[in-house]
C-alpha cells in the first residue's frame, strides 16, 4: 500500500513537483489554512480537486448521527470550505477549476440491485452526502462562471480499483469484473475536466470519454491503453 512521502517521491522522480500537505478534512480547524499551505508551496492555485470521501455505513432507518456528521462534513462541508479558500484567487486571475469527486451512490441503485439489497441500503447516507455535492457543485459552478472558473463535478461509474479499494473489494472484482474500472478511466476524466471549459457538469467517467471520443493514457501519460470501454485489471493491481 502506498503511502504520502512515495506519492510524492514519484511525482518527483517523473519529474514533476509535489509538496505534502496534511489535514484531517473533518475538522473545521484543521482544514482552514489548507489552500493557504499549498499556495505557500506552489504560489496561486488554478485546480482544485475534492477527491477525500468519507463513507461509513448503516442502514437509512438506523445510522447513527456521530456517522451522519462524520460523512457530511468530510463529503459536503470540506470541500465547500476548501473551494471557498481557493476562489477569491481564482476569481481575481479569471481563471480557475474545481472539480469534486462525486459517486453513483447520490442516486439509489436500479433494480435488480447488482449487489444485494442490505448493501444498497447501506449506501444512502454517504450518497445523500455526495447527492448534495452534486447540487453545490452545479449551483456554484452557475455563480462563478462569469469570473473564468469552471467547477464541475465527476463520478466513476463503477468501483475504482485501485490498490487499497483492492483490499476490500477483491472478491467483487472476480465475481462481477463489470462492477469495476481502471483508475486510469477515472484520471482521464478528471483532467478533462481540469483542462477544458466544461461548466457546471455531473458527470460518469466512461460516458464523459466516450461521448468526447477520448482516449485513455497510461498515469504517466506516455501511453494509450484503450478507451472508455478499458477494463480493469484485477491481477495487476494487486501484483
Amino acid at each position: 500500500m502506498g503511502t504520502l512521502e512515495r506519492a510524492v517521491e514519484e511525482i518527483r522522480s517523473a519529474g514533476g513537483r509535489a509538496a505534502p500537505a496534511v489535514a484531517d478534512l473533518a475538522s473545521e480547524t484543521a482544514r482552514s489554512e489548507l489552500v493557504a499551505q499549498a499556495e505557500a508551496a506552489f504560489g496561486p492555485l488554478d485546480v482544485l480537486v475534492n477527491n477525500a470521501a468519507s463513507a461509513r455505513w448503516g442502514m437509512p432507518s438506523a445510522i447513527r448521527l456521530e456517522d451522519r456528521r462524520q460523512i457530511f462534513e468530510v463529503n459536503l462541508h470540506a470541500p465547500v470550505d476548501l473551494a471557498q479558500q481557493v476562489l477569491p484567487g481564482m476569481r481575481k486571475r479569471g481563471r480557475g477549476w474545481i472539480l469534486n469527486i462525486t459517486s453513483n451512490a447520490a442516486s439509489q441503485p436500479t433494480l435488480p440491485y447488482a449487489d444485494t439489497p442490505e448493501a444498497a441500503h447501506l449506501i444512502a447516507a454517504y450518497g445523500a452526502s455526495k447527492a448534495a455535492l452534486n447540487r453545490y457543485s452545479e449551483g456554484l459552478a452557475h455563480e462563478v462562471a462569469a469570473d473564468g472558473v469552471c467547477v464541475n463535478a465527476l463520478a466513476p461509474v463503477s468501483i475504482v480499483l485501485t490498490q487499497e479499494a483492492a483490499r476490500f473489494v477483491g472478491h467483487i472484482a472476480r465475481r462481477r469484473p463489470d462492477m469495476t474500472e481502471p483508475v486510469e478511466v477515472l484520471v482521464e476524466a478528471a483532467l478533462e475536466l481540469v483542462a477544458g471549459q466544461h461548466v457546471g457538469r455531473v458527470v460518469y467517467s466512461r460516458p464523459f470519454l466516450h461521448a468526447l471520443g477520448l482516449p485513455v493514457h497510461s498515469l504517466d501519460g506516455k501511453r494509450v491503453l484503450g478507451d472508455a470501454t478499458l477494463a480493469a485489471d484485477l491481477e495487476a493491481v494487486v501484483a
